[in-house]
Parts: structure tokens; sequence; C-alpha cells
């Protein structure tokens, strides 16, 4: 029989190990762009942990904005807000959600749940979006209002035509939408299943509609870190899946994504893209996160390998055949910085050197040392490629004793061209406008 005490002790030794991270040997930026350095991986039996305690903002205490920027609350007082939709009467929709119930997962379970409280993400999920609506445009809104409540832990969102569609975390659900309203009462019908629990390690599943309206693009992330909890349990996952709405099929769009959040179309190519959070626990630089252009049938390496075909020991039994195949991602994000919003800049209200370029939230590492991500960071396009360096636009969500004040997730342009930035610890919507 297990003893009662076994999970007090491995608690204590979570908390024993909580400050303890790998070192990093080379910046943060040289695991960034298309041609990131790639050091040889670490490995050890106890991942460390390297955790931003959350700390809120007080009073007036905001985010840095970059120079030419400047930044203030649109919306506060939410409940672990973390995705963003904009309506096209200009309303902000903004998931307050967090992960369902899962079970089993042992030590690394625990560690997870430690991990995840310390981050400020261990409270219930509200379940619910909420609508925001600045009436008297000033730039902050007046109207805060219950849009949709009794979901399960919602996250990625779409409208086509009168139809508003949820991700919730196992499933994609249909409802009814009459432009101006504040709420939706009615019933929501589910259109496609997504791979979910008991266990269902990364829960946030993102949705985006093509162009024309007639398919929808759907984000699951695996299961694990490397496939350690078996790979009948990555069953669709680690993908985007395809739904044509016409007939109701679906496919596996793209895969080998370990964990892919943020989706947008790119200005000039139309193509694709998304941000991905790739793999721990094999040293601190490395794996760095990405965002890349998503071919359809194309694979990205998880779990077998990473950027490309750099093969990952940890995993038998090997593929070689699927490895030979994998595609090397277009640009790195950092490793460990958790990038997940993505947003390309199509309007005309922030300064000119924004124009066709993509905004992502990054919202912070647990397994570094030291913390990387923890702000929102701007990479410049050209032709629909990225073109440049990463530039950072919001950060000093870090205080000085290294506690996390903020953790940015989702990222939107709004209606007016201003960015929206949700933020899960200060639980605030911030917005970025231009200082003239």
């Amino acid at each position: 029989m297990r003893s009662p005490l076994l999970p007090l002790v491995s608690t204590l030794a979570l908390i024993a190990l909580a400050g303890c991270g790998n070192q990093s040997t080379q910046p943060i930026e040289q695991g960034m762009g298309p041609n990131p350095v790639l050091p040889e991986p670490q490995s050890s039996a106890i991942p460390s942990i390297n955790i931003a305690s959350a700390v809120p903002f007080t009073g007036d205490g905001k985010p840095a904005a970059a120079e030419g920027l400047a930044v203030n609350a649109f919306a506060a007082g939410l409940a672990h807000p973390r995705w963003l939709y904009v309506l096209p009467n200009g309303d902000v929709l903004v998931a307050e959600t967090n992960s369902p119930p899962k079970d089993g997962g042992g030590l690394r379970g625990l560690a997870e749940k430690f991990i995840m409280r310390k981050a400020g993400a261990g409270a219930e999920t509200a379940n619910r979006i909420t609508l925001l609506r600045d009436v008297d445009h000033d730039g902050v809104a007046e109207v805060k209002e219950p849009f949709l409540e009794n979901l399960f832990s919602p996250f990625g969102m779409a409208l086509i035509g009168d139809t508003f569609y949820v991700a919730n975390a196992d499933a994609i659900v249909a409802f009814p939408y009459v432009a101006g309203e504040t709420k939706i009462t009615a019933e929501g019908k589910k259109i496609m299943d997504l791979p979910g629990g008991p266990l269902n390690h990364h829960w946030t599943k993102n949705i985006i509609a093509s162009r024309d309206g007639t398919k929808l693009y759907a984000t699951v992330g695996s299961n694990s870190n490397v496939g350690e909890n078996g790979m009948e349990m990555e069953t669709g996952r680690a993908a985007i899946h395809e739904l044509d709405l016409a007939n109701g099929k679906s496919r596996i769009f793209a895969s080998g994504l370990r964990n892919p959040n943020g989706l947008a179309w790119a200005p000039v190519t139309g193509a694709l893209w998304t941000t991905v959070n790739e793999r721990d626990e094999i040293g601190p630089d490395l794996v760095p996160d990405y965002m890349t252009s998503v071919k359809d049938g194309a694979f990205y390496g998880w779990p077998y390998s990473y950027y490309g075909q750099h093969v990952d020991t940890r995993i038998e039994p090997q593929n070689p055949e699927l490895v030979a195949s994998a595609i090397k991602p277009d640009y790195a994000l950092g490793s460990h910085t958790a990038s997940l919003g993505l947003a390309f800049y199509e309007a005309s209200l922030l300064p000119s050197k924004y124009a066709g370029g993509a905004f992502i939230g990054q919202h912070g590492s647990w397994n570094r040392d030291p913390l990387s991500g923890y702000k929102v960071i701007f990479v410049p396009f050209t032709d629909g490629i990225p073109s440049g360096p990463a530039e950072d636009v919001l950060t000093g969500f870090l205080d000085a004793d290294g506690n996390a004040n903020g953790r940015p997730v989702g990222v939107v342009v709004d209606s007016t061209g201003a960015l929206l930035v949700a933020d899960d610890v200060s639980n605030t919507i911030w917005r970025v406008v231009p200082t003239e």
C-alpha cells in the first residue's frame, strides 16, 4: 500500500528544489531567429525548477512599453484571463479560464501542480468568456459582461457569419451569435471532439477560421513532455486539426508540434502560422520555442526530434523514417519562453515599423536559470517572412526580486489598431498605443 506520507515528502522535495535552475551558458538571443544555436542536451533525473512567484502589480504598477509606445489597463479585475478575440463591432472577448481537473502524473504531476500554484495558475477555472466594450472610446472598457458561461476550460474563439465557435478543453462548440448582444444564452452544439481527459496535459485548444470561412483549424498540444505517458496517450495530439464545416469531417493538417497555441494568417503570403512550446528537461538552452508557417501534411519532429532532425535520445523506440521527414521551424523564440500569443499587425495606429510583423506573448519559463520570456516581443516580417531580430514591446513583468507581477498570454489587435495583451497574473488586459 502506498504510504500517505509520500505525497508530502514529494511536495517538500519539490519545494526544496524551487529556485534551483539549470544555469544557462548562452544568452537567450542565441536561441532566437531562423538559425538558433543548439548546444548539446543535458539530462537530469529530476527537473530543475526555477519559478517566478506570482505577485500581481499593485496600485499604479504596470509593464514597461518600448520607446514610442505607451500602455494602460484596458480592463482589470478579471479571473485568469488567457485568450482574446475581437468581434467585428469592436467588442473584445476574453476567455477567463484555467486547466480542467486532471488525473495521474505521479511525482511529475505533483511537480506540475506545484509549479502552477507558484506561478499563479492554481485557481479553479472560471469557465467563462467575458465581453469588454469601450463605449466612449477612451481606451478603457466600461462594459464588462459575462458573454458565455458554464464552459469547459475555454480558450480559442472564432466567429463565422452568425455562428460563434468556442474551443473547450475537449471539444469545439458552436453558438448562435447576434451582433451587438452582450450575452449568449442559447445552448451550444458540439461540432467536433478534441483529445481531452482524464489526463489532458496541454489542455489549451485554440481555433482559427479559414479566410473563406469554410474551415476551422484547431491546435491540440501533447499529453506529455516527450511521450513519457506512452504514445497511445498521444493519439490526435501534438497537431493542428482541420475541420470542414460543410460536411463535419476533420483531418490532421500538421503534426509533430509539441504544444501549438497561437494561430494567425500571415499578411502577403496568406500562410497559416503558429507558435509552439517545445520540450523541457534537456538543459536551459534547449529546446527553443518557435513560430513557423504550417505546411499541409508536414511533420515538425515531436517527440522523436527537435528543431528539424536533431534526435531526442530519450525516446524509445525511435522512428528514423519519421525524423527524416521532420521540417525545421521558421523562427526560434528562445528556450523555455513559453511563447503563446501570436498576432500579425495589419493596422496603422502603431508606428510603421510594426506593419506586417508579428507580436508574440511570452508567458515565461519554469525550467531555466536565468528566467526567460515574461514579455511581449515583436518580430519584423518582409514579404510574409521574418526579416530581423526580435524586439521587446512590453517588459517589466518581473520585479527586482524576481517575482512575476504579470505573465502575458494572448495578444490581439483591437478595432482601433491598438495591441491588447492578456495578463493572467495581474488579471488585466493591457492596451498598447503610440505615445503620441
